[in-house]
């Protein structure tokens, strides 16, 4: 008897607390839905999840193991819409996951602006592509993106790219102990983008492992819950942005000091050509525009090389058949390379068709950005779906990299997917799409590809603990960073 009213009890709990979850869920779809209004086309399937909690606490749990169990599930529920409502980083979104529905959205600039959570605008600055006008963003993007893209100018970089692989592969293969590889490819990366951006001279004024710890810190707030208080991920990223807004603002003052005795040697790097670039008015940057460029730069420059290294070197190193092939291709620009040539140039690294395909194939399956957000300034109509004004717009990269619609059987790691392969404007974003297209992307594969040149010439890696957990956010990356060694090839 005492057993029944037992049970009668838990079964009571339980039907409560199911009434008061799907009520309260309820509520808050209702509350949101109302605040829109009436509109001509209804809003994408979907719900807001919690009051205040949205679905964060769904989106945390997929990220913890299997992140595209997240976007299944929209699926499953409402079917192959392409766009859904949510509640995500505390406001009311639409995501989309369809190519030609990312297209439209990137596209979009009359419409729609940026609009990633308020902590990655507080930690990118006011001044930087993040948090600017799209008139103001043009003219930044013409004033900088030419010292960064471009066949000549990525040409000038090559030969100070493939100084710094070699050194660093060397210094990796004489450690007698396993180390973390990211944390070294993290370093490596750092020093390529701070020798192009700070020069070589600077070097001796800024400790890099330092300015590389700051980083690393302010990348943990970028996407976390702008809560500035001790003990958050985001207070602890602000007090790293001010040390590094200090460190950088050093950076300009000594270099206006040495341009003014005329070093050309002291002015080719990227600082210096963005302290004196001019737009068709006449007009420079200012020390903030700068300040606030350099800190994404080199935030996403890094991380995007760092963490894009690691996983073709994983993925390689899983498939040794693959392996093989990159590596003859790269043996085969060796041996067909002029007596008189010692190192590499930008035409080899055209003909690395291969090895290209092997990086495109890891931007794709490993998706280091999650996602791209934009706002909607009015209410805007697609696919006949109201985006409700204000309302987030999450275009979901890894939802279309991993759609089997698009790329089938996606969780393969497949180089010869893009064998004749003419990808639908949407279907690929490692690097976003549009106008605000990453202005480094460019220079990011560049590094990459010069590193596997001499990795896969001269090393192998071991991993040590092969089968480890990998963790999603804020970028994907093994649970022990890849414990490895470095070993040269026999």
């Amino acid at each position: 008897m005492i057993r029944m009213v037992w049970l009668m009890v838990v079964v009571g709990l339980l039907g409560g607390y199911a009434f008061v979850f799907g009520l309260l869920r309820r509520i808050n779809n209702w509350y949101y839905v109302w605040r829109v209004g009436k509109t001509k086309y209804p809003l994408p399937p979907g719900d807001l999840g919690w009051p205040f909690l949205g679905n964060m606490p769904s989106f945390l749990k997929a990220f913890n193991s299997d992140p595209d169990s997240f976007i299944h599930n929209l699926l499953s529920r409402y079917g192959r819409t392409g766009m859904y409502r949510t509640h995500l980083f505390g406001w009311p979104s639409i995501i989309v996951c369809s190519p030609e529905t990312c297209r439209k959205v990137l596209t979009d600039v009359e419409r729609l602006k940026l609009g990633y959570p308020a902590s990655t605008m507080a930690l990118v600055g006011k001044r930087s592509f993040h948090g600017i006008s799209n008139a103001e963003h043009k003219r930044l993007r013409r004033l900088t993106t030419a010292s960064m893209t471009g066949h000549d100018t990525l040409s000038t970089y090559v030969g100070l790219i493939e100084d710094i692989s070699i050194k660093s592969l060397h210094e990796l293969s004489s450690m007698d102990r396993p180390f973390e590889f990211l944390v070294e490819m993290r370093k490596f990366a750092f020093k390529v983008f701070t020798t192009i951006f700070f020069g070589f001279h600077d070097h001796d004024h800024v400790d890099l492992d330092m300015v590389d710890n700051l980083y690393t810190i302010l990348n943990l707030g970028m996407k976390s819950m702008a809560i500035n208080l001790p003990g958050f991920a985001f207070h602890r990223a602000l007090k790293a942005r001010k040390k590094l807004k200090r460190i950088l603002e050093g950076v300009l003052e000594r270099k206006r000091n040495n341009n003014k005795r005329k070093d050309e040697m002291m002015r080719r790097d990227l600082i210096s050509v963005l302290m004196e670039v001019k737009d068709e008015e006449g007009r420079q940057l200012e020390d903030e525009d700068i300040v606030d460029l350099l800190v994404i730069f080199l935030l996403a420059g890094h991380e995007s090389s760092a963490h894009g290294i690691l996983w073709t070197i994983i993925y390689l190193t899983q498939h040794p058949v693959l392996f093989l092939t990159a590596k003859r291709e790269q043996q085969e620009i060796i041996n067909t390379r002029p007596s008189m040539q010692t190192g590499l140039d930008i035409k080899e690294i055209k003909r690395m068709t291969y090895l290209s395909k092997v990086i495109d194939e890891m931007l794709r399956r490993t998706t280091i950005s999650f996602a791209n957000f934009r706002q909607a300034k009015v209410n805007v109509n697609i696919n006949g779906y109201t985006i409700p004004k204000d309302w987030k717009i999450l275009v979901w990269n890894r939802g279309v990299h991993m759609d089997p619609e698009t790329y089938p059987n996606p969780m393969e790691f497949d180089p010869s997917r893009w064998d004749n392969y003419h990808a639908r404007a949407g279907s690929f974003l490692p690097f976003g799409l549009g106008s605000r297209l990453c202005p480094g992307g460019d220079l990011a594969k560049l590094e990459i590809t010069i590193f596997l040149h001499h990795f896969l010439l001269n090393y192998k890696m071991e991993r040590i603990n092969p089968d480890c957990p990998v963790i999603y956010l804020p970028v994907p990356r093994p649970s022990d960073n890849c414990l490895a060694k470095i070993v040269k090839a026999t």
